[in-house]
C-alpha cells in the first residue's frame, strides 16, 4: 500500500532525502464541512473502491471514535460549523499525515523546571500583556505568536516563559530545533495540546518571507483545532519592515532587555548565592557596571561573580602572615574583585592600543606593536613559562605579518629583537615573572576583554588571530581554554563567516572539539547546527561534520533533540559522500552509536525509515551494518526474538546485491556465523536464514565471496562452514562446473 493515503490530492516531488510533501490543506479541504454542515467528499463508485484500496482507509477513518478532548474553536482564528466529530476526525488524519513528513525535531521542556527558573519581566511587561487574550488573561490571544527582537536580549526566555504561564497544565511544551535552508510551514509539527517554540535567528537560513508568513494562517487554524500554540522568535534583522501579520498570527516586538542588575541578582539568589547578590544590590559601582548589559551578557556575568565570590571566600581563609614570616598584602574586597571581573576594560585598552608609543614608566602609555602580540599571548595562556609565552607571541606576529606581506621569519625575528627586553615588556602589559621564570597573568576577565577588544577593533587581525589560535589549540588538550576561545571569537557576531574561515585553518578533529561545545550553547547552538547541515553537502567540510556529531553522540548525557540533530547530519553526509573514506567515517560513527541502547533505537528508526522507502538508502544501509555489529548471546541481535521489526533478509539482499556494499557486509556476516559456531542450533538457524537472501537474484558473486571468507572456519561439531554453505548454495548440477575447491580456497 502506498504511503500516500489520499491519492486524489497533490503530492510534491520527493526531496533530497526521499520525502514527499503532502498538500495538507487540500487534504483537509476535501473533508471540511460545507455550509449545510455536510462534509464535501468526492463521489466514490463501487468500481473505484475495487481499484483504489485507499478508499477502505477513508471509510475506516470515518468510523473512528471522536476524541472528546478536542475543543471547537469559534473565534476569529478558526470558524468551524457542523459536527464536531468530523472536525476532530479530520484533525486526527491531518496530524497523522504531518508526522509522515520531514518535520522539525524538538525537545520537551519541563514546565515545572521552567517556572522554577529566575525570571525578570521588567521591560517586557507591555508586550507580555499584549500577548494575552483580552477576554481571558489566562490564555494567549492567537495560536501563532511571532516575537521580533534584537539578538541577545532574551526573546527565547520570554517565549518559553509565556507558554509556561499561559497554556494549560496538560499542554506539552516543546522547544524545536531549526534545521533547513529556509522557514517552511510544511516542516512545522502538529499535535494536540502542544506548545512549540522555534528560534529563527540564522541570517543565511532563517529570514522570514511574506509567503511563509501568509502560510501560517493555515497552520494557525490547525493549531487552534488542536488546542495548541506556536511561538517563533525572530532576530530583528531577519524581519522585513513591510511584513504584515495575517489572521491567526500575532506579532510582538521586544526592544530592550530587562534590567541587568535585577537579572543578575535573581540568578544569584536562585543559584544559592544570596550573600553576593546582596553585595551587588548595595554596590552602586557594581550596578553601574551592569547597567546596559543585554540579557546574555547579564547571565554570563553571573558566572564571573560566582567565581569571584569563591575566590573571595578562599582568600579570607588565608592567614595574614605567610609561612616565611612575611605579612601578605591586604586582600582585595569582594567589591573590588567584582568590579575587576565586570569591567569591560575598554577605556584602559583604548590607551594601550592608542596611537602613541612612549617609554616605560609613563602613565597612560600605549603598547609597542610587539607588546600587543605579547599581551594577546598572555590573554590566551593566562599562566605559562616565559619561553612559551615568548614563542606564542612570535608565532602570532609571524602569522599577522605573513598574512599582510611577504616578510619572512627572519624579518619578524629582527623586529622582535630590536624591541625592549622580554621581562620589561611582560611587566608593561600587566603581568609578573616569578623566580622560576614563569609568567603569572591571573586576570581571566581582563584577558577575555583583551581578546574581544582586538577582535572587534582590528578587523584585519581576525583571520591571522584564528590561524594562530588554531595552531595553539592543535598542541593542547581539547579541554584547554584556547579551544573555547576559538569558538567564542569565531561565533562572536552570530554569523558563520568566521566559522567557515576556521574550517579552512583547523583540522576536522580540532574543529569538531570546538563545535562540540558550541552546539550546546543556547545563543549560538542553532547557528552551529545549521552550519553543520550545510557543511554536510561539501566534501571538504564533511569530515568536520562527522567529527562533531561523533563527539556529540558520545556524550552519555546528550539530549534527544541534539542526538537527533547529529544523526540527521550524519545521514546527510552519507547521502552526499563521494568517497569511500567518508562513508567509512559515518559507519564508524554509527558503530559507536550501536554500542549503546539508546543509540540502537535511533539506528533502528533509520533502518525502518529506509525500508519503508521514505529515507536515504545510503544512511539506512550504514545503520543496518552498524546494528549487525551489536554483540549478542546466541543468534545475532538483529535476528533475536526481542529484536526490532526490521526485515533482515530484505536488507541483506539489498546489501549483498551491490558489489560496493557487499564488501562491507560479508565480514559482518562472517562474524555472525563464527559467533554462532559453538552452538549447533544457533548455527543452523542462522545459516538457514542467511540462505534465503543468498539464493536471491544477483547473489552468485556474494555467495562465492562469503564462502571464501569462511574458509577454515569450523563449528564445534567439526563441520567445515564454507563447505556447508557450498553444498546448500550450489546445486548438484552446478557443483561439477564450480567445484568447492575453486570457491572456498
Amino acid at each position: 500500500m502506498s504511503d500516500a493515503m489520499y491519492p486524489p490530492h497533490p503530492i510534491g516531488e520527493p526531496d533530497e532525502e526521499g520525502h514527499s510533501s503532502v498538500d495538507l490543506d487540500s487534504l483537509l479541504a476535501s473533508v471540511q464541512p460545507q455550509e449545510d454542515g455536510r462534509p464535501e467528499r468526492p463521489e466514490v463508485t463501487p468500481a473505484a473502491i475495487r481499484v483504489d484500496p485507499t478508499a477502505e482507509v477513508l471509510a475506516e477513518a470515518a468510523m473512528k471514535e471522536v476524541d472528546p478532548n478536542v475543543p471547537v474553536t469559534t473565534g476569529r482564528v478558526a470558524n468551524i460549523h457542523g459536527p464536531v466529530g468530523i472536525v476532530a476526525d479530520n484533525i486526527g488524519r491531518l496530524i497523522f499525515e504531518t508526522r509522515k513528513q520531514d518535520i522539525l525535531e524538538g525537545e520537551e521542556v519541563e514546565r515545572a523546571a521552567l517556572l522554577g527558573q529566575p525570571f525578570v519581566r521588567g521591560a517586557w511587561g507591555e508586550a507580555w500583556k499584549d500577548a494575552l487574550d483580552p477576554m481571558n488573561s489566562d490564555l494567549l490571544r492567537a495560536p501563532v505568536l511571532i516575537v521580533v527582537a534584537p539578538r541577545a536580549i532574551g526573546s527565547t526566555t520570554f517565549a518559553l516563559r509565556l507558554l509556561a504561564e499561559h497554556t494549560a497544565d496538560s499542554t506539552v511544551l516543546v522547544k524545536l530545533q531549526a534545521d533547513g535552508k529556509s522557514p517552511g510551514r510544511m516542516r512545522l509539527p502538529l499535535e494536540r495540546h502542544h506548545a512549540f517554540q522555534l528560534d529563527l535567528k540564522d541570517p543565511e537560513t532563517d529570514r522570514v518571507s511574506a509567503e511563509f508568513l501568509t502560510s501560517l494562517t493555515k497552520h494557525a487554524q490547525h493549531l487552534a483545532d488542536c488546542a495548541s500554540h506556536l511561538v517563533l522568535t525572530v532576530a530583528q534583522e531577519l524581519w522585513d519592515a513591510g511584513l504584515v501579520s495575517p489572521p491567526g498570527v500575532q506579532v510582538l516586538r521586544l526592544t530592550e532587555a530587562p534590567d541587568a542588575g535585577r537579572v543578575v541578582s535573581a540568578h544569584l539568589r536562585a543559584g544559592g548565592y544570596p550573600e553576593p547578590a546582596g553585595e551587588i544590590d548595595r554596590s552602586e559601582q557594581a550596578l553601574a557596571q551592569l547597567r546596559g548589559l543585554n540579557a546574555v551578557a547579564a547571565v554570563r556575568a553571573v558566572g564571573r561573580i560566582v567565581a569571584v565570590w569563591r575566590e573571595h571566600l578562599l582568600d579570607q581563609q588565608t592567614p595574614a602572615m605567610l609561612g616565611s614570616g612575611t605579612i601578605r598584602d591586604a586582600p582585595k574586597t569582594f567589591e573590588e574583585r567584582v568590579l575587576g571581573a565586570l569591567s569591560d576594560w575598554r577605556e584602559s585598552l583604548d590607551g594601550l592600543f592608542g596611537d602613541h608609543i612612549t617609554s616605560h614608566g609613563r602613565t597612560g602609555s600605549s603598547l609597542a606593536v610587539e607588546d600587543r602580540y605579547l599581551l594577546l599571548a598572555l590573554a590566551v595562556r593566562q599562566s605559562a613559562p616565559v619561553s612559551v609565552v615568548a614563542a606564542d607571541a612570535r608565532e602570532l606576529q609571524l602569522a599577522v605579518e605573513s598574512a599582510s606581506s611577504d616578510q619572512t621569519t627572519g624579518g619578524a625575528a629582527r623586529a622582535a629583537f630590536a624591541a625592549r627586553g622580554l621581562r620589561r615588556r611582560i611587566q608593561d602589559v600587566g603581568a609578573t615573572v616569578d623566580g622560576r621564570d614563569r609568567v603569572v597573568f591571573d586576570r581571566p576577565a581582563y584577558g577575555r576583554a583583551v581578546l574581544e577588544y582586538v577582535w572587534d577593533n582590528y578587523e584585519v587581525l581576525r583571520v591571522p588571530l584564528l590561524s594562530w589560535l588554531a595552531k595553539l589549540a592543535a598542541k593542547l588538550d581539547p579541554q584547554h581554554p584556547v579551544v573555547e576561545t576559538l569558538a567564542s571569537l569565531a561565533l562572536r557576531h552570530g554569523t558563520r563567516e568566521h566559522l567557515n574561515k576556521l574550517a579552512e585553518l583547523a583540522d576536522p578533529g580540532l574543529l569538531g572539539a570546538i563545535l562540540r561545545t558550541a552546539v550546546h550553547d543556547e545563543h549560538v547552538g542553532s547557528l552551529v547546527w545549521a552550519t553543520l547541515y550545510q557543511w554536510a553537502d561539501t566534501g571538504s567540510n564533511a569530515p568536520t561534520v562527522v567529527s562533531t556529531c561523533r563527539l556529540v553522540l558520545a556524550d552519555p548525557e546528550v539530549s534527544p533533540a541534539a542526538a537527533k540533530m547529529a544523526v540527521v547530519r550524519l545521514r546527510r553526509v552519507a547521502q552526499k559522500a563521494a568517497d569511500q573514506a567518508l562513508r567509512q567515517s559515518v559507519l564508524m560513527a554509527f558503530d559507536e552509536l550501536a554500542r549503546r541502547e539508546v543509540g540502537r533505537a535511533r539506528l533502528v528508526a533509520e533502518v525502518e525509515t529506509w525500508q519503508q522507502s521514505k529515507g536515504s538508502s545510503r544512511s539506512g544501509t550504514l545503520a543496518f551494518l552498524a546494528l549487525m555489529s551489536v554483540e549478542s548471546t546466541g543468534l545475532p541481535w538483529l535476528l533475536a526474538v526481542d529484536a526490532p521489526g526490521i526485515d533482515v533478509q530484505q536488507a541483506l539482499m539489498e546489501l549483498l546485491g551491490s558489489p560496493e556494499s557487499a564488501v562491507e557486509t560479508i565480514p559482518r556476516i562472517t562474524d555472525w556465523i563464527r559467533s554462532c559456531a559453538e552452538d549447533s542450533d544457533s548455527y543452523m538457524q542462522l545459516r538457514d536464514q542467511l540462505l534465503v537472501p543468498l539464493r536471491g537474484h544477483r547473489m552468485f558473486q556474494a555467495g562465492m565471496d562469503l564462502m571464501k571468507a569462511l574458509t577454515g572456519s569450523i563449528t564445534a561439531q567439526g563441520v567445515d562452514i564454507a563447505e556447508d554453505f557450498y553444498h546448500h548454495l550450489v546445486g548438484a548440477g552446478l557443483q561439477g562446473v564450480f567445484p568447492s575447491g575453486r570457491i572456498v580456497q
